[in-house]
C-alpha cells in the first residue's frame, strides 16, 4: 500500500497525497478509513461529531462534494478539521463520485484534486482560517430562522406524539427490569469517552443499568462494559456488539417501518419494535421513564441549540419535549470529564502506600511478636554481612 506523500514544488503550495476513500455517509466512512487517506464526503454542514471522527481516523485530507457550511446555522466540524491541520477542500461538486473510485492514488494540490495521470478530477474552494470565519458570521445570521423553525417543530411534534409523550402510550414490553434502577443511556456524541471515563466510580458503585443508542453501544463495549440493552435504527453499531447479548430494541418510524429489523433479522437475533416519531436518544429516555427508572443518567446527548442542529434533525424538538417530560429525573453527565479531573498522581499513591508499610513496621516492632521479628531480621542482616566478608578475605 502506498503511504500519503507531501510533495513540495518550487512556486507552488504544498501538495499532499494518498489514497482516496469515499462515501456518501460519512459515518460509514470513517469505519473503513485509514491514517494518511483522503477522505471524500457529501456532507452538508458537517458536525462537530463526524469531524471527530475523520481527526480519530487520521484522514490526510477532507473533500467535501458540497458546502461544509450551508449558512443554515454556526455548525462546528469544519473549525475541528482546521484546529486538527487537516486541510478541507469544500465544494468540489457531486461529479466527483463519478470521476474518482474507492482505493484511486489522488493529489491535492491547492484546491484542485489530481488523479495518477494528472488529470484535474474536481476542484474547490480550500478552507481557510479567514474564509471559515467569514462563512460561520454569515451562518450566525440564520440562527433566527432555525428558532422559528424549531418553535414550529415542537408543536408538530406535540400534536402527533402527545399520548406517548404525557402518557407513555405506545412504549414497548421489555424483558429487561428496568422499575426502580438508574439508567445510564450513552450516546456517542461529544465527550463521551472522557465522561464515560469520569462515571466509573458511579458504574462501579451504582450498577445502573446500561443502555447503548446505536453505536453508544459501542462506546459501552469499548469502555469494558456489556450494555443491558440496545436501542436505536442499528445503523451505527458493530455486529459483535449486537451479539453481545443485550436486548435489542429498534427504532421505527411513527409508521411501524423499522428498517434496522432487517439486520437483525440476518444475524439471527430478536428484537422489540418500538415506534416514535423523534430520536432514538430520545426513545430511550421515554422507555426508561415509562418502564420506572429511579434516575436517569445521559452521557454524549444533544443539550444546546446548535448540538440539536449538529445532528441534522430540523429542529430536534422531540428530545427538547422529552427532556421535559423525563424531568427531574435527569442527570446529564455531559462535560462531567472537563468539570472535575482527579488531581491525585501516581507518586502520591506510592507514597501513601510507602507511609503506611513504614507505620506497620513501626507498630509490629513495639510488639513482642515485632521485637521478636526484628531481632531475627537482624540477626540474618549480620550473618550476611559476615558471609560477604569472609568471601572477600
Amino acid at each position: 500500500m502506498r503511504l500519503p506523500t507531501l510533495l513540495r514544488k518550487r512556486g507552488t503550495p504544498t501538495q499532499i497525497g494518498g489514497v482516496a476513500r469515499l462515501d456518501r455517509r460519512t459515518k460509514n466512512l470513517t469505519k473503513r478509513l485509514r491514517a494518511g487517506e483522503i477522505a471524500i464526503i457529501h456532507h452538508s454542514d458537517l458536525d462537530r461529531v463526524s469531524a471527530e471522527a475523520l481527526v480519530e481516523a487520521g484522514a490526510a485530507a477532507v473533500v467535501n462534494a458540497v458546502s461544509s457550511v450551508s449558512g443554515r446555522y454556526p455548525n462546528l466540524g469544519p473549525g475541528i478539521l482546521l484546529e486538527a491541520g487537516i486541510p478541507l477542500i469544500d465544494n468540489v461538486g457531486d461529479h466527483i463520485f463519478t470521476r474518482v473510485h474507492e482505493g484511486d492514488w489522488l493529489t491535492l494540490d491547492g484546491g484542485k484534486l489530481v488523479n495518477s495521470a494528472g488529470s484535474v478530477v474536481a476542484e474547490g474552494t480550500l478552507y481557510t482560517t479567514e474564509i471559515l470565519e467569514d462563512h460561520l458570521e454569515y451562518a450566525r445570521t440564520g440562527l433566527a430562522d432555525q428558532i422559528e423553525a424549531f418553535a414550529e417543530n415542537t408543536m408538530t411534534y406535540l400534536r402527533v406524539e402527545k399520548e406517548l409523550l404525557l402518557e407513555g402510550v405506545g412504549v414497548p414490553a421489555v424483558a429487561t427490569a428496568i422499575e426502580g434502577r438508574h439508567v445510564l443511556i450513552v450516546v456517542r456524541g461529544y465527550d463521551y469517552r472522557g465522561d464515560l471515563a469520569a462515571l466509573r466510580p458511579y458504574i462501579s458503585e451504582y450498577r445502573p443499568l446500561l443502555m447503548g443508542v446505536d453505536g453508544g453501544a459501542d462506546a459501552l463495549i469499548e469502555a469494558g462494559y456489556r450494555p443491558d440493552m440496545i436501542i436505536g435504527d442499528m445503523d451505527s453499531c458493530s455486529d459483535e456488539t449486537l451479539r453481545c447479548g443485550a436486548e435489542l430494541v429498534v427504532h421505527a418510524y411513527h409508521d411501524g417501518r423499522a428498517p434496522g429489523l432487517e439486520r437483525i433479522e440476518k444475524l439471527g437475533l430478536q428484537a422489540v419494535v418500538f415506534p416514535a416519531l423523534g430520536t432514538s436518544e430520545d426513545a430511550a429516555m421515554l422507555l426508561a421513564d415509562s418502564k420506572g427508572a429511579s434516575l436517569i443518567v445521559a452521557v454524549g446527548t444533544h443539550a444546546s441549540l446548535v448540538e440539536f442542529l449538529d445532528k441534522g434533525r430540523a429542529g430536534m424538538a422531540s428530545t427538547f419535549l422529552t427532556r421535559l417530560r423525563v424531568g427531574p429525573k435527569l442527570v446529564d453527565a455531559k462535560g462531567v470529564s472537563r468539570i472535575y479531573r482527579s488531581q491525585i498522581k501516581t507518586w502520591h499513591l506510592m507514597l501513601f502506600v510507602l507511609s503506611g508499610i513504614l507505620a506497620l513496621f513501626t507498630a509490629l516492632l513495639f510488639t513482642d511478636v515485632g521485637w521478636a521479628f526484628g531481632n531475627v531480621i537482624v540477626a540474618r542482616i549480620r550473618d550476611l554481612l559476615y558471609w560477604i566478608k569472609e568471601l572477600i578475605t
